[in-house]
């Protein structure tokens, strides 16, 4: 038997203890352990019953995500469970599952296939490969329905999230809620069913009825909601053959769907994403035992969209913060945003009014520098402009403590440059947040030349506690993520200019997965924050390179986008955007008097101008270090602009074409590889590598 499975004895009720710390994965070893203790305890005739639970935090967690790697390299032949839960489920004696912490995706597979399942109250099951596009691979389709019915299975296989204990109890799932001791308990349940008449799961067919209209609704929800993933829509497949098709060709049939999504390339991305968010907490060169500062109270410098998002962020941590502003107007009107906020997630069931009285408490709102010399960080979020936080910056280097982290929110000014209104530029350190900051996952933490271990180490931990994926960056104009994004939009505009239309270019993107098109985007931000970057930068453009033109001859005629109600396109009351014949023709008349001639685009070369962009400007930044490594580019990206995780971001949509293709392709644009990008395919790498 397994190191990791261990069998013992209470009376006649045999313990199967799962023991593979930390969470009890379906790794190598537990699956035979498990099948050997089985059958074990089936040539025990003392033994009556068996309970089977999990040592340490937890039940089992799931499949070991590593091994899915192995198996569609060749390394490893398949995932192992259909024999060792068969197993469970025929033994002669009844087997007990019982589920503390979690148990998901192949750990509520194995509790399915024993005979009863008992659960303390504070745990969670689900089945979640679908966030890895995948499907259930060990009977999870076929068995689920069965237990909770047709409508929860399709909830859970579709979806992915997890449910409560009390949910599912009272779907079916879970036969008993357990108070106190969880093993005093399942061993006490085991003794009441052993000996008596039961039931396999495979048998209870009573609930596979359900309306045709059923998978359609669900199809059309996934479509939805889950835009251009397969495995959902394989998911419904699967439960749909469990009420179609008998036990063992259900099984065969999610065996099927199982290896569809296994070996394509929407798993394979969304696993590279699984892995990156662990892998972007690993800072090479900053040692394990770097000091973390204590963060107990934070300050923020401006009350806008992003200074109050910003607030919030820290409040909703349990963070004590104060925010800032130049007049009581503005600081009002932040207040009221805040409130408003909240108030939304109160009426949407988010958390309650208690809870967000609570955290609106943490926030206190002021006109002056009072109490900034007791904050531990304090994050500018003040106007993108490099003499303002110049001086705010001096001014905080005279109140704020020893110690403290002075952070700005800039999106692309330099870290140095503002340090240098300091004394003390070690500890001055990026803190770029996305918009809007109370919501989106990414903060890119850009480090200056004198940026400090310490600061760096606080920050990222500071991301965790605050909810939020810290990706460390170097300092150059632009950072990664709006470095490359501006490259993404100046071909955007590029392509209008050249006759493709706005539509098209926001479709084309749109259809690829991206949350929105380059120009729409550029609607919501306000046209105008790029155009006073632009005029500030103009300087610095590099003679004879083709600058775009059209987005400057927008923001001259006032039209800033969403919040001028005219852009790239024109927007209703509810800022629903509708074409504007106005910027096409706009763009025609401009175009004859630079000289360009206009032509039609088809979306594939869209999406090939547009994504090839950031990949070779991706390149670029990895070689030049501002990148750690290709798996932060792509994590950005999906966390911070939209891209779809299911693609696996663009440095991973890359390596999926093939770097020489993409190679090849950029000439054709009449563009020229970045030497990392040229070097890598010459040589049959991949930017993972």
């Amino acid at each position: 038997m397994s190191e990791l499975v261990k069998l013992s004895r209470d009376g006649d009720i045999a313990i199967i203890t799962i023991d593979n710390p930390p969470v009890n994965a379906l790794s190598p070893g537990v699956p035979e352990g498990i099948l050997a203790a089985v059958r074990e305890l089936e040539q025990d005739y003392a033994v009556r019953a068996a309970v089977m639970i999990g040592a340490g935090r937890t039940f089992i967690a799931g499949f070991d995500i590593k091994e899915f790697g192995k198996i569609t390299s060749g390394e490893r032949k398949g995932i192992g469970l259909v024999d060792y839960l068969a197993a469970i489920e025929e033994c002669s004696k009844p087997i007990v599952a019982a589920i503390h912490g979690t148990a998901f995706g192949g750990g509520l597979e194995t509790a399915m296939a024993a005979h009863y399942r008992v659960a303390v109250a504070s745990a969670q099951v689900g089945q979640p490969e679908v966030k890895l596009g995948l499907i259930p691979g060990g009977g999870g389709t076929q068995r689920l329905p069965r237990l909770a019915g047709v409508a929860k299975a399709l909830e859970m296989n579709a979806g992915g999230d997890p449910i409560s204990a009390a949910d599912a109890h009272a779907c079916g799932i879970v036969d008993k809620i357990i108070e106190g001791d969880l093993l005093a308990g399942a061993i006490a349940f085991a003794g009441e069913v052993a000996g008596k008449p039961f039931r396999r799961t495979r048998e209870k067919d009573e609930k596979l009825t359900a309306d045709p209209a059923l998978f359609a609704t669900a199809r059309d929800n996934a479509r939805k909601k889950q835009r251009g993933q397969l495995a959902p829509q394989h998911a419904i497949a699967a439960v749909e053959a469990a009420t179609r098709l008998p036990f063992k060709e259900g099984m065969a049939e999610e065996a099927r769907l199982f290896q569809e999504t296994l070996f394509g390339t929407q798993s394979k991305a969304l696993i590279h994403v699984f892995f990156g968010e662990r892998e972007v907490a690993k800072i090479p060169g900053l040692p394990k035992d770097t000091p973390v500062l204590p963060v107990q109270s934070a300050a923020v410098i401006g009350a806008g969209t992003m200074g109050g998002g910003i607030a919030m962020c820290f409040a909703n941590a349990g963070i004590p913060v104060r925010i800032k502003e130049a007049s009581r107007e503005a600081l009002d009107r932040g207040i009221a945003t805040i409130r408003k906020n909240y108030d939304n997630s109160v009426a949407k069931g988010r958390f309650s009014a208690e809870v967000a009285a609570q955290r609106t408490a943490l926030i206190t709102p002021q006109l002056t520098w009072d109490g900034f010399e007791q904050a531990d960080m304090v994050i500018e979020a003040a106007f993108e402009g490099m003499a303002l936080k110049k001086e705010i910056f001096a001014e905080l280097d005279k109140i704020c403590k020893p110690g403290a982290i002075l952070a700005s929110n800039t999106s692309t000014l330099s870290i140095d440059e503002i340090a240098s209104a300091t004394a003390r530029p070690a500890s001055v350190i990026g803190t770029h947040f996305f918009s809007p900051a109370n919501v989106m996952r990414l903060l890119e933490i850009v480090r200056g030349k004198a940026t400090g271990p310490e600061a760096i180490a606080t920050c990222m931990s500071i991301a965790k506690k605050i909810g939020k994926i810290g990706v460390l960056v170097g300092n150059c104009r632009g950072f990664v993520g709006n470095r490359m994004f501006h490259q993404y939009r100046r071909q955007a505009q590029f392509l209008a200019e050249d006759g493709a239309s706005v539509d098209a270019i926001d479709r084309a993107m749109y259809e690829y997965g991206m949350a929105m098109g380059p120009l729409a985007t550029g609607d919501l931000a306000g046209l105008d924050v790029g155009w006073r970057i632009r005029k500030e930068y103009k300087h610095l453009e590099e003679p004879g390179v083709r600058q775009p033109w059209a987005e400057d001859r927008l923001c001259e005629l006032g039209r800033y986008g969403q919040k001028t109600k005219a852009g790239w396109y024109k927007y209703d009351d509810n800022r629903r955007a509708v074409s504007d014949p106005e910027v096409a023709a706009l763009l025609k008349q401009c175009a004859a008097e630079k000289g360009v001639t206009q032509r039609e685009f088809g979306a594939e070369e869209i999406v090939d101008r547009l994504l090839l962009s950031l990949v070779n400007e991706g390149a670029k930044i990895l070689e030049e270090g501002f990148a750690l490594r290709a798996v932060d580019i792509d994590i950005i990206y999906i966390n911070g602009y939209g891209f779809p995780a299911w693609r696996g971001g663009p440095m991973f949509f890359a390596d999926t074409v093939g770097l020489p293709r993409v190679c090849d392709r950029i000439r054709e644009f009449d563009w020229t590889p970045a030497p990392l990008l040229e070097r890598l395919a010459s040589q049959g790498k991949k930017f993972s590598g």
